[in-house]
């Protein structure tokens, strides 16, 4: 009979067994990156940071160089410090560097396998891409969900003047409710949804299981065999409660889908589009990956972005001010901006860019693995490393970015005699052949919730018993970055303001 403690020492014999190997074949050698120095086996173990590791990141930078490399147990990751050299790295050498090192807690036992940001590069995540393009890559298709995206703001700004109070609740509901109308036909219910919630139940785990160094299953794959009921296995038990929030988020509205479909009363949506009668089931699990990998994708990083809006706007009134004379010059006062008016509102579409790079809502991406050696600026990158790019750290780079921590959408105005800076989104969306394949439709998104908040609301600091509210300007940690909760004054422009928000929203 196998007892916890036979269990227990046989594990431990085979870990040390394990480590041991790995550690005296993957020696660090002398071509690789500078980097912290390291322990024998471990590496460079203890140095890595749990929280706001691209903090810890940019420092090493600045002491070694845009390039680092550090060891953990024999594995090699290699962090990148400046937009330049993921350029060369991730961008032009794309073939070579669009592999993703497998996470086994998150995408096994967390079940988030199927989402696009997390496959390896291959056919099945190839039809996945083409998929979303079609829907939301092109300007036709974009136009198509104007309406239904547009609808979804008007209902989010009604809200938000019923109760300012609400801003992150009503955020978190605008992202889900306009994501499950295009991609499964379903319209939320004005509160208190059940499909809401779980999407926002289930993207709180993937944003902890994504950040690097989490569990230390990732690195030793072998110990996701421990049974959830031994000792010191709480992680797991952590990691197989958040499957089921992963599981409903992928079942549940698809389900309604295909119920509508059956029916006969489905409304155009994403599913509704790509399954057609008789549907094999190899077709049925590449539209279901798909549908719940673009649910995923939009709920909550735009959620960072438009509450990283708010706070910009509270504390650069002088922006918010400039934003809005383009609207009233532009727009006039008898109608809400629409998706159509971007090209027309370039000081408001170069907000949002600000927007994306003052905070940038993932600030490490997604790690890639190179799928074989690479020999760059003199430096060995064996097969298999690691690749992180610190976004946060090039986003904040004064050789792309004058005075990098002040908010300024003029940076990115073109004007005569001015070279507008360093476009952000080649950085945000990702580097290569892993560039998000729906950032259209989250940059649509973000300027027109920008566009429209900022033709209805005044947005500033509130005030409380005579004294300004300073909001926290801190971030919490993990692979999306959210502002910590603050207070935030909203109120109509005018009356006029609030008839015309009301009868846009009927």
């Amino acid at each position: 009979m196998i007892t916890a403690s036979t269990f227990a020492d046989a594990l431990a014999l085979g870990f040390l067994v394990y480590i041991l190997r790995r550690g005296f074949t993957n020696k660090r050698r002398d071509n690789l990156p500078p980097g912290p120095n390291g322990w024998p086996i471990i590496g460079n173990a203890f140095d890595m940071p749990t929280r706001y590791q691209w903090r810890t990141f940019a420092q090493w930078g600045e002491k070694w160089g845009d390039i680092v490399s550090v060891n953990l147990f024999g594995k090699h990751l290699v962090i990148l410090n400046s937009f330049d050299v993921a350029d060369e790295i991730l961008d032009k050498k794309s073939a070579a560097s669009s592999d993703r090192t497998p996470l086994p807690v998150c995408g096994e036992i967390m079940g988030w396998n199927f989402i696009v940001t997390l496959q390896q590069y291959g056919l099945h995540l190839r039809e996945m891409r083409r998929l979303i393009f079609q829907t939301v890559g092109t300007s036709t298709g974009l136009m198509e969900l104007a309406p239904d995206l547009e609808h979804c703001a008007h209902d989010f700004l009604c809200r938000v003047a019923a109760d300012p109070a609400s801003l992150t609740q009503e955020v978190h509901r605008f992202t889900a409710a306009s994501s499950l109308k295009f991609i499964y036909g379903y319209t939320a219910k004005k509160d208190n949804d059940e499909l809401v919630k779980i999407v926002e139940a289930a993207m709180k785990g993937f944003t902890i299981g994504t950040a690097p160094a989490t569990f230390l299953a990732d690195t030793f794959p072998i110990l996701t065999r421990v049974p959830a009921w031994f000792p010191g296995a709480k992680w797991k038990r952590t990691a197989q409660a958040w499957r089921k929030d992963t599981e409903a988020m992928c079942d549940v509205p698809y389900d309604f889908a295909k119920a509508q479909i059956d029916s006969g009363t489905a409304v155009p949506s994403f599913v509704a589009s790509n399954l057609g009668d008789n549907v094999d089931p190899q077709r049925d699990a590449l539209v279901k990956d798909t549908a719940a990998s673009m649910y995923a994708g939009a709920a909550d990083t735009t959620v960072s972005a438009i509450r990283t809006f708010f706070l910009a706007m509270m504390c650069y009134p002088e922006v918010n001010k400039k934003a809005q004379e383009e609207i009233d010059r532009v727009i006039g006062p008898d109608r809400l901006p629409g998706i159509g008016d971007r090209e027309q509102l370039p000081y408001v579409s170069a907000l949002c860019w600000e927007v994306l790079r003052w905070k940038p809502l993932g600030p490490l991406g997604i790690p890639h693995m190179l799928s074989q050696d690479d020999v760059h600026r003199g430096y060995l990158l064996p097969k298999g490393t690691v690749i992180v790019a610190n976004v946060w750290n090039m986003l904040r780079d004064p050789r792309h970015y004058s005075h990098p921590e002040h908010f300024n959408p003029d940076r990115f105005v073109r004007k005569e005699g001015f070279e507008p800076e360093t476009d952000p989104r080649r950085m945000i969306f990702g580097f290569g052949r892993r560039v998000c394949p729906g950032s259209q439709l989250a940059e649509i998104s973000l300027f027109l919730i920008c566009a429209v908040s900022l033709a209805a609301f005044e947005i500033s600091k509130p005030v409380v018993d005579g004294k300004v509210v300073e909001p926290s300007m801190e971030y919490t940690t993990g692979s999306i970055s959210h502002p910590v909760e603050f207070q935030c004054s909203i109120k109509l422009r005018s009356s006029k303001a609030e008839a015309l928000l009301y009868s846009a929203s009927d």
